[in-house]
């Protein structure tokens, strides 16, 4: 490993020797400079890893010296070092992204501790990120083999979501690739259980099930109705989990987060499934009856979710809230969002205001048809860096920003998640199957039966039966389904795309959030 190299600029060096010598001992390279302007010229022709800058100097003040090293320099650390408690002092300092801040007199210890702080830290986070899953592998491990219910699933994936984000700090390729495998077993564990489960959930019934699309506003959303304070619920289409964790940050900069938790996604785990059983408080099998003509199956002509707002309004009134004062929002596009931007004041007059923002699933859809897409989301760390960033510069964040001093309260939901598909898997149908890649229906599916979960009849799943005969399957973990005919082609087509309707934690287990105002 390299030396460190410090440059100790302080009025009063000659009084510091001892200190310079303690930092030696512990293996830095330590420089040292008596005022601003050489230290500047010194920063300007070496290389640094930490200043430890005295605030109180002749010449050029501290905070001078900070300011133009930062110009020169900007990522390099600066450790300020003052006799001056004074408030506004340490704000300007701060303003000014100093790393640390010292009060003198300083001990050499206190110094060392600074400098292995800065310098030291994000080894010493890798090795302690590493260790730290070393440990918690065995408890997952074992977590997932005792036959977990619907609630310890969530809390399973939550603690795998924990650990993905975490492993971005572990610099081992090694434990990265482990912790893949466990999450593909826990993958697996899943489809198993889903398998065994999903039927009797469904099942109008089914006394034990979790919270599921269907019944997410009931249980999830209007409860926290109360007078005089607008109810916001925001879904943002197609957000997994771990990208919830990302822009949580964002959010938690303007408003008080109460509840984080998750809820399960109806199958398939595709908007125009999962998003009308939300709005409509059915299952699709439901909707088709109640609304004959509003419905449509993958493959029948027209707007899949166009009949959102109707569902939502007979839902309310199914529900005795139907005088209720609402509003329906739905952005596919910058300009609606700016809409919003402009709008969103005059939503505080009502008692609920449903805002559909679909960017995450354009994108998702866009990245399989687009190279320089391919490029930028990669893989999940950079689809998550994708989501922040998007969410950070777009107009729902904007518009969010200019209610949150207001009384409101604010539910942030998802329809289903997405995953990144891998490993292709045949299927053969007839002319009326479906295209989708996670889930298919059609008459006469040919298929390898552990690849998928099956429905010969779909109601048993809660879905309409399209065409007599038809049968629903669902992929599981990884899988995309590819037909025969130009086989390679698909397969290498859509090899690492993500993907939704099919069967997997990141597309089922989904976050739902409660914030108020600060």
């Amino acid at each position: 490993m390299n030396v460190a190299k410090i440059l100790w600029v302080d009025d009063e060096i000659d009084s510091l020797t001892s200190q310079v010598m303690f930092l030696e001992n512990k293996g830095y390279e330590v420089y040292t400079k008596t005022n601003g302007f050489d230290a500047i010229e010194f920063v300007k022709d070496n290389i640094v890893d930490v200043v430890l800058l005295d605030e109180t100097m002749p010449g050029i003040s501290g905070l001078q010296t900070l300011q133009q090293i930062k110009e020169l320099k900007n990522n390099l650390p600066v450790v300020l070092i003052t006799k001056n408690e004074a408030e506004n002092l340490m704000d300007e300092a701060i303003g000014s992204q100093i790393s640390d801040y010292l009060i003198k007199p300083v001990n050499p210890n206190q110094v060392w501790l600074s400098l292995k702080k800065l310098i030291d830290n994000k080894r010493l986070v890798a090795e302690k990120t590493t260790s730290a899953y070393q440990q918690q592998f065995r408890s997952l491990f074992t977590a997932l083999n005792s036959n977990p219910n619907y609630n310890e699933w969530m809390e399973i994936y939550r603690k795998l979501v924990y650990w993905e984000l975490e492993m971005k700090k572990s610099d081992s390729p090694e434990m990265q690739e482990v912790f893949q495998t466990q999450k593909s077993e826990a993958n697996t564990e899943f489809f198993k259980f889903i398998s065994r489960n999903y039927a009797s959930w469904v099942n109008p019934k089914s006394a034990d099930a979790p919270i599921m699309s269907h019944n997410l506003m009931k249980f999830k959303v209007l409860p926290h109705l109360e007078k005089g304070i607008p109810l916001f619920f925001v879904l943002i289409d197609n957000l997994r989990f771990d990208q919830w964790k990302t822009i949580q940050p964002i959010f938690a900069e303007s408003f008080r987060i109460h509840e984080e938790e998750t809820f399960y996604a109806i199958l398939p785990t595709a908007t125009q499934y999962a998003r009308n059983a939300i709005f409509a408080g059915m299952m699709p099998v439901d909707i088709e009856k109640k609304f004959p003509v509003q419905w449509k199956n993958d493959d029948e002509d027209g707007g899949k979710n166009m009949f959102e707002e109707d569902f939502f309004k007979a839902q309310l009134k199914s529900l005795g809230k139907g005088d209720l004062k609402y509003s329906y929002t739905k952005i596919t596009n910058n300009h609606d969002g700016q809409k919003l931007v402009d709008n969103i004041h005059n939503m505080m007059d009502n008692d609920i205001n449903v805002i559909v923002y679909n960017f995450v699933d354009m994108l998702s859809h866009a990245r399989t048809e687009m190279e320089v897409l391919k490029e930028l989301a990669g893989d999940e760390t950079s689809y998550r860096s994708i989501t922040e960033s998007w969410f950070t510069h777009s107009p729902l964040h904007q518009a969010l920003k200019k209610i949150a001093d207001k009384k409101i309260t604010m539910i942030v939901a998802t329809d289903h998640g997405s995953v990144r598909v891998h490993t292709p898997a045949k299927v053969i149908g007839d002319k009326q199957t479906t295209s989708n890649l996670r889930y298919k229906h059609g008459r006469n599916l040919n298929y390898e039966p552990k690849d998928v979960l099956a429905f010969r009849d779909p109601r048993e799943a809660g879905l309409p039966v399209p065409n007599v005969n038809s049968s629903f399957i669902f992929a599981k973990g990884d899988l995309y389904l590819c037909y025969p005919n130009n086989y390679n082609h698909f397969a290498n087509y859509y090899r690492n795309t993500f993907q939704h309707g099919g069967i997997s934690l990141e597309e089922i287990i989904v976050p739902v959030i409660r914030m108020t105002n600060k």
